[in-house]
């Protein structure tokens, strides 16, 4: 019986493509780029300063997001507050009066790799 249960459990389940795992967490900016020719193109992103902790996005579960920006030479940490929203496989962020959607490409419980819907770029986050 319990062979049973077991394949029952494994048998595809049909979420139209949607990831289950939640989003909510802390997420480090890794890299960032595009889809050139049909290829995705990557490297590490430039925002982060030489020296300093990599900048982050905090998806809270109250779904307040705050993104961390370390800079300058002493390293100074500038938080900035907003909301975001997930719909299905969308993930908008709300930083004051500018909002953005994105298609999230991946979510693990490693990694957060999302596409801007209007600019096309992809930003990797890892945990």
């Amino acid at each position: 019986m319990s062979i049973g249960l077991f394949a029952a459990s494994c048998s595809s389940d049909d979420n139209d493509g949607e990831t289950i795992v939640p989003i909510q967490g802390k997420y480090n900016l890794s890299q960032t780029g595009t889809i050139i020719d049909g290829k995705e193109v990557l490297i590490d992103a430039p925002q982060n300063q030489a020296g300093c902790s990599r900048d982050y996005l905090d998806l809270r579960l109250s779904n307040a997001a705050v993104i961390g920006d370390y800079d300058g030479s002493d390293c100074a940490l500038v938080e900035t507050t907003g909301t975001y929203v997930r719909s299905h496989n969308d993930l908008t962020l709300t930083i004051g009066a500018l909002s953005s959607t994105s298609d999230i490409m991946n979510l693990t419980n490693k990694e957060l790799k999302i596409k801007n819907k209007t600019t096309g770029v992809i930003t990797v986050y890892t945990r």
